[in-house]
This record gives structure tokens, sequence and C-alpha cells, in this order.
């Protein structure tokens, strides 16, 4: 067995302990070192956000300025994700993160190199830190994209539970040593330190050898088709829906603590790097505690209802962060913060892997984080703008209340837990009975399926394809309906049209265990033998 290769589904018994679960994904050698390596890179990152954001105050201290550092780190996320998820899914990802991440750390050793020479100002430092930004974002899928690739699939939640508390281990260490860091020596360290950490990361993907992934005997999707796919899934996934509308309703608010957070600190509470740092750091560690508390909290809750605490937390940690004055009062709602925003980061990324198959979930989870730094990026705009014209105090208060408004009206968008859906591929549909080869640029394709209902049950039947619709949208019809013989009562025809033979063939590759279910819920509707099956391609003269 490789390095990257899951134990057997037996290794991991039911009766194992909450306890031992959650160290599960360490068994796995492989994860283990990815996870240390990007610790430690993530340190080095946080230190970076933290010198970041002191070295505005300092070069200006206008509340939007300062907003626009936390803009510019999480815009290139919102502008670029999707295309990142789309080689995430199409190219070879060990290889993608490898060149993606050394590209990192070149420009961040190029911006340390400024900042040294005091070379940098608020424009330039903006224009490093979007830069470093758009290098992470092309970055992201792939790296949530591996995490099924380095655990068996029924650890999953504890993986991504780990990758939470490792992303919170770093933000409560990263940012307390970029204060003491600034504090002790020059605002320059931080960056370099930056740069030095991600040749961990470079180095674990080189020793990396990940599994055989599944023999495709189609080529690979090209890149705007893969992207347009992706939209096209997202679209017709309603758990995904779901999880990207409840994304957007929590991190638009939630934002504002994160974006005026450095003003906090140095105008409200009086104090200097040192403290800042202790703020974020408050906020990491808190986080870290509080993710071992999850599985209890998500097994009492539920994910919907854990969601929903962790958005009354962190109106609370708002509240606090308005009426500080003191370091203690900062301190104490830096704890709540941190609490709540692991609560729903992680109920949110459970969800989104649980509702995504493995041939699209680069884009999948590309489109969760548009969402979610779409949010931050929107949020941090309007809550710097907000800080500039009523003030910190009051632009925290009103996004406090926010928050807990958008409760009520996000709670019909249902969270999955993991294990969810059965998402693997199923492989039952038939091979496409033709008399001749087919070129696989023909198209489009139009699918017939003829169905016998008893008149009894048309309302059920109807109701039942009416769900199937969203599967055969999904997986790339882009027209589907539902026809009824006017000569014939209960003579069905489903139709759907794709757009070439070969994101047909595409389909047949794109159907999990859960369609199947779902269509045989449809088949058992059908009287008289099973359902005919055609295909049709546009008929081109001469050929």
């Amino acid at each position: 067995m490789g390095s990257g290769d899951p134990p057997p589904r037996a290794a991991y018994p039911v009766a194992m302990t909450a306890s031992a679960r959650a160290w599960a994904p360490f068994r796995q050698t492989a994860f283990a070192v990815i996870w240390t390596a990007t610790v430690v890179s993530n340190i080095g990152t946080w230190m970076f956000n933290a010198g970041s954001g002191w070295l505005m105050t300092s070069l200006d201290a206008d509340p939007l300025t300062v907003s626009l550092v936390q803009v510019a780190a999480s815009a290139p996320l919102f502008l670029v994700a999707l295309a990142a998820g789309a080689l995430a899914d199409i190219v070879d990802r060990r290889k993608y993160l490898l060149a993606a991440e050394s590209s990192y750390t070149v420009v961040a050793a190029i911006m340390a190199a400024f900042v040294s020479l005091g070379r940098i100002g608020p424009a330039s430092l903006l224009g490093f830190t979007f830069l470093l930004g758009a290098l992470g974002a092309l970055a992201a899928p792939a790296w949530q994209s591996v995490v099924p690739a380095l655990v068996p699939r029924d650890v999953l939640p504890q993986a991504v539970a780990a990758n939470s508390v490792g992303i919170n281990v770093s933000r409560a260490l990263g940012p307390a040593l970029g204060g003491l860091v600034i504090g002790a020596s020059t605002i320059a360290v931080p960056f370099w330190i930056n740069a030095a950490s991600n040749l961990g990361v470079i180095a674990a993907l080189a020793w990396w050898k990940p599994p055989p992934g599944p023999v495709h005997r189609l080529p690979a999707e090209r890149f705007v088709a893969a992207i347009v796919a992706g939209v096209r899934y997202t679209r017709h996934n309603r758990h995904l829906r779901g999880t990207l509308g409840r994304s957007v309703a929590f991190f638009l608010f939630a934002s504002a603590y994160w974006a005026l957070l450095p003003l906090t600190a140095r105008e409200r509470i009086a104090g200097g790097p040192e403290l800042y740092g202790i703020l974020l750091g408050a906020i990491g560690a808190s986080a870290v505690a509080a993710a071992f508390a999850l599985p209890w909290l998500k097994a009492t809750l539920g994910p919907d209802r854990t969601v929903v605490a962790g958005t009354l937390g962190t109106a609370v940690a708002l509240v606090l962060f308005a009426l500080a004055r003191d370091a203690a009062l900062g301190l104490a709602a830096s704890v709540i913060a941190g609490a709540s925003w692991i609560a729903v980061l992680a109920s949110l990324n459970v969800s989104a892997q649980a509702a995504l198959p493995d041939w699209v979930r680069g884009r999948g989870l590309a489109m969760f984080v548009t969402a979610f730094f779409g949010a931050v990026t929107l949020g941090s705009l309007v809550w710097g703008k907000l800080g500039q014209s009523l003030g910190l105090a009051d632009a925290q208060l009103l996004a406090a209340a926010c928050a807990v408004a958008a409760i009520p009206v996000t709670r019909h968008w249902k969270l999955l837990a993991a294990p969810g859906l059965d998402l693997a591929p199923s492989m039952h549909w038939p091979a496409p009975v033709v008399s001749r080869e087919i070129d696989h640029d023909r198209g489009p394709v139009m699918v017939t399926v003829e169905y016998r209902v008893e008149p009894a049950e048309r309302a059920a039947f109807l109701a039942a394809i009416d769900r199937l619709s969203h599967q055969r949208r999904r997986d790339g019809a882009y027209a589907w309906g539902v026809f009824e013989d006017a000569a014939e009562e209960g003579r069905f025809l489903e139709t759907f049209l794709v757009e070439s033979w070969l994101e047909h063939l595409r389909q047949h590759e794109r159907v999990t265990n859960a369609d199947r279910a779902l269509q045989e819920a449809v088949q058992k509707f059908q009287h008289g033998g099973p359902a005919r099956v055609s295909h049709w391609i546009e008929a081109r003269s001469g050929g």
C-alpha cells in the first residue's frame, strides 16, 4: 500500500469512540505530513496578514483604506476560484498545486524584499496582497479537492474538521507571533517568514504519491466547457445551492470584525501590534478549542442549528467589539468570535463536500470558495465604508443586527452532514446502441425515454420524474421535458438534450448511486417491461 492509499473501510470500525475517530485521519501518513506542512505554512500566512494589516495602519489609517487590505486578500478568491476549480478537476492536482505554491513563494519573497528596502506604499501593499491572494485562490479548490484522496470516505468529516483545526491553530499562533516579531524586530520579518514557511508545503507535495484515480475512457474536459459544467451542476444541485446561500448570509456580516479589527485594536482599545496579534490569536485559539466540541454539538443540534448558534455567537462578538474600550473585553469578543466561526465554517464545508461527486468536486468547492470570499470581499468594503461614515462601533452593531435578521430568511436552506448521499459512480447505464461510430463533436443529442404508467399513478409519476430532471440537468442536459401522448392515456415521453455525443458519454460516467436510486424510483411506475431508451443526433446533410 502506497503512502497515499487509504486503508480498507474495515480499518475504521463503527464502534470507534468519538475521540478515536477525531484522530483517525492522522493514521494516514500522507494526510499527517501534508496537514503539518500546511499548518506551518498557514502560520507564516497569518503572520503576513497581521503584518499587512498593521503596516497599512501606519501608511494610511483611514478605515476604508485599512479594510481594503482584507478586500485585496479575499477578492481574488472570489474572482478566480471557479476557473481554479475547473483546472483542479481536469489536470493533475498534485502538479498543479506544486506550480501554484512555488509561484506563491517567489512572489512572497519579492514582496518581503520591497518591505525590507522601505519601498512599499499603500498601493503597492494592496497590489502585492492581491497578487498573493490570487495565487492562493488558484490553489484553494485543489487543496480542498485532495482531501478525499488522503483519507477513507467514512472519516472525511473528521478530515475536514482536522483541516479546520489546523487553519485555526495557525490563526492562533501566526498573528500572535507576528505581533511579537513586529514589536521585537522590524515589520519586514513576518513577510520573510511567510515566504520561507511555504517551502515545507512544496516539499510535502513533491514527496506525496497520490493513489491512482479512476481510469477514464473519455478525453479530459476542455477548460471553458468544464467551467460551464460546474456552473450548471451548482445551479441544479439544491443541497449545494442551500450551502452557498447560508454561506453568503453568514460571511457577509461576519466579515465586519475581520475588516475593522486592526482599527479596533489601535484606536478604540489603544493597543499596539502585540495586542492586535493577541486578539487574532485569541480568535484562532478559541476556534481550535471549539473544534473539539463540534462532534458533540453537531450530534446534538444538527448542522442547521449549529450554524444558527454560530451566527448568534458572531452577533454577540460584534456587539462586544463595538463596546470594547479595554483589552479584556476585546479578548472576550475574540474568544466568542473564534468559537462561532469554526462552528459555522466547518458545518458549511462538510455540507459542500457531502453534496459533490468526485468528477465536479473542484468546481463545486470553487463555487463554495467564491460564495465565501465574495461575501467577505463585499462585506469588507461595506463595513469599511460604514466604519468611515458611521464610526467603528455603529458599523459593528449594524453588522450584528443584520446577521441575526438573516437567520429566519435562510432557514429553508438545509445543510448536509457527511457521510451523506452516496455519490460514487454507479456505472449502471448501458452503453448506447449505435449503428456506426459517432464523432465526439456530433450534436446536439436528444435522448428519449418512453414510459407506460397507470392513469391512477400519473401524479406520483410526474412528481418523481420532476426530481429526476434535476439530475439530468446537473450531469449535462441543457434542456429537459416530459410529454404525454394525446391519443393514448398513460404513455409518457421524457426527453433531454445534450450538446454533443461526447457530453452524453460523460453523462454515463457521472451518474451516481444516489442518482440510480432516484431513477429506480421513477422506473417503479413503468409497466410492460423496461422503459424504452432512444438516442437521436441532429441530422446533417451529406453525412
